[in-house]
């Protein structure tokens, strides 16, 4: 409607009135600029313009800080690792032995995540007992067929038979061996591990290494008594859950340990 128009209806001083309301009132209905500069919020800047980054009443652009998160993948086992992980008790190897003192076995401890480096791990076959010859695959033996009696735990001058000592690694035993020509000051540190625990220490004439050391199914070639590895290989393989009849001990056996 027209200035002219009014001021025809309604007087000259009546449509004056009208149009000064109108004009007031025009801004605020329009989401126009408010008395704080912003459009449509007093506050100072729409929600929308803060999380774009867009410029607020201040006429500075807000940082976006977008965090990052660091995925650690974790490394499947390889090598030497991998094939522990993978050794098990094989179903022909017998588990139901009590030890020779009828007392409850010892509990078998699990194979070690980060083994020593050079190890080697073998199959499984069989424990079977025999008293028959048994031809083993490599020396010192790591597993397999063996003698009804075990090697009693200690440290021994002179050789002990293969078919006692496997049997005593079926129990979850370490057995340390040295070439019958390493010095005296390393044998005698090889002696020592003779009072721990499930451990048999002895010399054994042709062996390629001049320590090797031996549980159920894993075996390493040591350079001397000195290498770190060898208390590693301890550590990590006595009582070993893969040697079937882990924990039972290796007293009332034979042989005479000098220490």
């Amino acid at each position: 409607m027209s200035i002219e128009t009014l001021k025809r209806k309604w007087g000259t001083g009546t449509a004056a009135v009208l149009l000064a309301g109108a004009l007031v009132f025009s801004p605020a209905a329009c989401g126009g600029e408010t008395s704080g500069g912003a459009q449509g919020d007093s506050g100072g800047g729409s929600r929308e313009d803060a999380a774009e980054g867009t410029p607020s009443s201040g006429g500075r652009p807000e940082k976006t800080t977008v965090s990052t998160e660091e995925t650690t993948v974790a490394k499947a086992p390889s090598g030497e690792a991998a094939e522990l992980a993978e050794a098990k008790v094989n179903s022909k190897e017998i588990q139901s032995m009590l030890p020779a003192d009828g007392k409850r076995p010892d509990p078998a401890r699990p194979l070690p995540e980060d083994p020593p480096e050079g190890i080697v791990v073998y199959p499984a076959t069989t424990n079977k007992l025999t008293e028959g010859t048994i031809d083993y695959d490599r020396s010192p033996p790591t597993n397999g067929e063996h003698d009804p009696l075990w090697q009693n735990c200690g440290a021994y001058e002179k050789p002990v038979k293969d078919r006692h000592a496997v049997h005593s690694m079926d129990h979850g035993v370490v057995w340390i061996t040295h070439q019958p020509g390493l010095p005296a000051a390393q044998v005698e540190k090889l002696r020592s591990y003779g009072d721990e625990e499930y451990i048999i220490v002895s010399p054994y004439p042709g062996q390629d290494a001049p320590v090797v050391a031996t549980s159920w199914r894993v075996q390493l070639g040591l350079d001397g008594a000195d290498d770190p590895r060898l208390r590693e290989f301890v550590d990590g393989f006595r009582k070993s859950e893969i040697a079937p009849l882990s924990g039972n001990r290796c007293t009332l056996g034979v042989g005479n340990p000098k220490r």
